[in-house]
């Protein structure tokens, strides 16, 4: 019997970086793989996208050039997020499933958010750059400005597979966990075990917040001065998910004050210019970009695109991957990102 036919086009992803020597082995036993070329990728597709079953990567695909497609099963990005270079409808029509690899990003990102609010909590970063300048400050003059997390208010602005990530993590310290996401019901929260909550009651009263929200139409900079403004003092402020929910201007201008703590693994443009005046910004500790990049989570995504692909040749549905979803993947808005 003929091998399937994948079409492996996975960039910035590489198939060597999201499958291990022997996960790598196993998808060219059991499938055909053919790569595009770098260049007249297009004329690549039109000739070849009739052959395959799936399409591993995140090509732009309209009507057209999926009405060849007749074989096509699926159609997997690697890059993890929903793009608008796809007409989805058209597959939704089809049957064709269009699935994310976004789940394997959850936990290394759920882990290094409790990372970076302990650190804000208890100084760890600057004290750490003290001990090493001789500047160190001990015992309780080092902790002047500390605090415990347990028996905080925490609020999560967006309750997806972040959110799911980070509350184990977090319920050791605090119960007092509320939620704001519009796209999920009140009831789906409080039978989780947390509180629903109003974005302005969220910022006016949670001691931590954190947003893990995608980035839509709806919501882009979303989180203003007047939202900023509301922020408790010697609160924190924490974002691990979409740069663009947040006017990052509005955001500095309320880190000048000095009276929150904020961390931040995203940003407007990446890499961040050498001159962008928030390097200066005392109170922000910055990551770059590094919480879900881990090679755990890669080969993880190896993993879980194998087990798809074996459960849709076998005409079920995916159960690991995110599945595109017909009411809110019009919405999505994310930018790709360029580097692993």
């Amino acid at each position: 019997m003929a091998k399937l036919i994948v079409i492996s086009d996975p960039y910035p992803r590489t198939l060597d970086l999201i499958f291990t020597k022997k996960k790598l082995k196993e998808l060219k036993s059991k499938y055909e793989i053919i790569t595009p070329p770098k260049i007249n990728k297009k004329k690549f597709y039109e000739t070849n996208i009739h052959k395959a079953t799936f399409i591993m990567g995140q090509p732009d695909l309209d009507s057209l050039l999926l009405s060849k497609a007749k074989k096509l099963k699926a159609v997997i990005n690697v890059e993890s997020n929903f793009m608008d270079n796809i007409d989805y409808e058209y597959c939704f029509q089809k049957g064709i499933h269009v699935i994310a690899t976004s789940p394997v990003f959850s936990k290394p990102v759920a882990e290094l958010a409790l990372g970076l609010t302990l650190s804000l909590l208890r100084d760890i970063h600057n004290a750490q750059i003290d001990f090493l300048s001789g500047k160190e400050k001990y015992g309780l003059e080092g902790n002047l400005k500390s605090s415990l997390l347990s028996g905080k208010k925490i609020g999560l602005l967006g309750f997806g597979d972040l959110a799911k990530s980070l509350t184990p993590l977090l319920l050791p310290f605090s119960k007092d966990i509320n939620v704001y996401d519009p796209w999920v019901p009140s009831k789906i929260i409080e039978d989780s075990g947390f509180k629903p909550i109003t974005l302005d009651n969220m910022f006016k009263n949670c001691d931590v917040i954190y947003v893990l929200a995608a980035i839509t139409k709806n919501n882009q900079a979303l989180i203003d001065k007047k939202l900023l403004k509301k922020l408790k003092a010697q609160s924190l402020f924490i974002l691990m998910s979409r740069a663009a929910v947040v006017n990052f201007k509005d955001l500095i201008s309320r880190a000048k004050k000095g009276d929150i703590y904020i961390a931040s693994d995203v940003f407007p443009e990446e890499p961040v210019k050498k001159n962008d005046p928030i390097r200066n910004v005392k109170n922000i500790l910055f990551s770059a970009h590094r919480a879900g990049a881990l090679t755990s989570a890669f080969t993880e995504m190896g993993d879980i695109v194998l087990s798809d692909m074996s459960l849709i040749a076998n005409n079920l549905p995916p159960r690991l991957c995110k599945r595109a979803e017909r009411e809110t993947v019009r919405l999505l808005r994310s930018k790709p990102v360029a580097i692993n």
